[in-house]
């Protein structure tokens, strides 16, 4: 019975871990259905890229309020996970704070900086909900997040206060019991082993509601929140792959394999460059036989409608969308009442490739299941809606690219369906046969300087 504790705790631990591997395999797989893209280049840049904007919050803290309160959040997570280390080998070992006879006085210093960056995330949390839902900003009040992605940033405010409301009874129930070893009120056995350590500067605060309680019953409720605790973030990690915070583990490798080219910088289709350059080249034979082995090759969509079609960065970004809304804050076309949302882009982007990633799942391999990302998830009013300013570029905290996924989907309307607006038929019309976007002949274009 002594060891029964420690079992329990490495199969749930196993299993717990075991569980979101899985997922995150599916995730990996799911992503690699887009194209392949290489994003190896300027190396140093790009890791320069990711300390400033994924590590260092740059673009967070460009809304203070919000920055903060984030960067309040960001930190206590990272920091705290110290202290979910030390719990883990405790459970595995049947030890009580391993850590304090290796670390000695900067233990202390420890478990008061975890203590007060937990009540700061609880605060702040707390401030998060009341923005969410109390007052009504604009970005929080969006269609697409009606709902589903509602409920999941509500949950995982939920899950964050009960953590730390866990992690500090915790604490106040074992700064009691080392009180009461101290004082000589507790000499059992079981008593002794809560080794005299740790600073407690916020759970002393609640350490005088045990006063008078017995052992027995100090030490239930500290090992009830210890399992609490310990489960509750196991299962926060398994839900992180249906929640929008996938982020906190996908921003670094998102903010890593960004595009570093000038943000109004398009990229060219291949398969159009190719065509282009068999024109140019004076000495090409436009009848020659083509290549056996390319002829058997699917050829290439020319865009995008489906997320087969898009590339692996672009689908890595659907993962990574944490909902904020930045980039539909700052959209023009959303501003003036147009359908376009770069942020419901980004969710209808990953929510079909997790249908088609279910397919997967459930029958081995992808069967066509009579859908397209297009239509059957973003209308074509939403895409020739965009501007194509790249404010959303700009605005994303985590360098996400919503333009380029519209721009693809609007490839495929044009090359492959030719179902471009009617302004923009006509103005590639007048290019065609004029050489200008404007319905004047050639011959035609200098009249205005007649009257001068």
């Amino acid at each position: 019975m002594e060891y029964l504790p420690m079992i329990v705790f490495a199969i749930l631990l196993i299993g717990m871990v075991g569980f979101f591997t899985r997922n995150i395999r599916r995730m990996i797989r799911n992503v690699k259905l887009g194209r392949e893209v290489d994003r190896s280049d300027n190396k140093g840049e790009r890791w320069a890229q990711t300390a400033r904007i994924a590590l260092g919050q740059s673009k967070m803290v460009r809304r203070p309020i919000a920055g903060i309160l984030h960067f309040v959040v960001y930190v206590g997570f990272v920091i705290i996970n110290i202290e979910v280390l030390e719990i883990i080998i405790d459970g595995l070992t049947g030890q009580h704070r391993i850590f304090a006879p290796f670390l000695g006085g900067l233990y202390d210093v420890l478990i008061a900086t975890f203590e007060i960056l937990a009540f700061l995330v609880l605060a702040t949390v707390i401030i998060f909900w009341i923005r969410r839902n109390v007052m009504n900003i604009r970005r929080f009040l969006a269609r697409e997040l009606k709902g589903w992605p509602k409920n999941d940033a509500n949950y995982i405010l939920y899950f964050e206060v009960v953590l730390m409301l866990l992690f500090l009874t915790m604490n106040a129930a074992d700064l009691a019991i080392q009180q009461g070893v101290a004082a000589g009120q507790f000499t059992s056995e079981a008593a002794t082993h809560y080794v005299q350590a740790g600073s407690f500067p916020i759970s002393s605060w609640i350490t005088p509601l045990f006063d008078g309680m017995s052992f027995d019953t100090l030490h239930l409720i500290e090992r009830a929140c210890w399992w609490a605790h310990i489960v509750g973030i196991l299962i926060f990690l398994n839900y992180l792959y249906w929640s929008k915070h996938l982020h906190i583990m996908l921003a670094f490798p998102n903010v890593y394999f960004a595009k570093l080219t000038p943000k109004g910088q398009f990229t060219n289709m291949e398969a159009v460059t190719a065509e282009v350059k068999l024109m140019m080249d004076p000495n090409a034979d436009p009848f020659a036989a083509p290549d056996p082995v390319a002829a058997d090759e699917e050829p290439a969509s020319l865009g995008a409608s489906d997320i087969f079609d898009l590339n692996q960065v672009q689908l890595l970004n659907a993962y990574t969308c944490t909902e904020c809304g930045r980039c539909t804050a700052e959209c023009p076309a959303n501003i003036t009442g147009k359908k376009l949302s770069p942020r419901k882009i980004m969710m209808d982007t990953r929510d079909r490739l997790e249908d088609v990633g279910e397919i997967i799942n459930k029958k081995g391999k992808f069967e066509d299941d009579g859908k397209k990302l297009l239509n059957d998830y973003i209308s074509v009013e939403e895409l020739w809606a965009c501007t194509t300013c790249n404010a959303c570029v700009e605005a994303c905290p985590i360098g996400i690219d919503p333009l380029s996924i519209i721009m693809d989907m609007r490839r495929y309307l044009v090359l492959e369906n030719s179902a471009a607006p009617t302004e923009l038929n006509v103005t590639m019309s007048n290019i065609e046969n004029n050489g200008a976007p404007w319905p004047y002949n050639q011959q035609d274009r200098l009249n205005w300087a007649n009257e001068l």
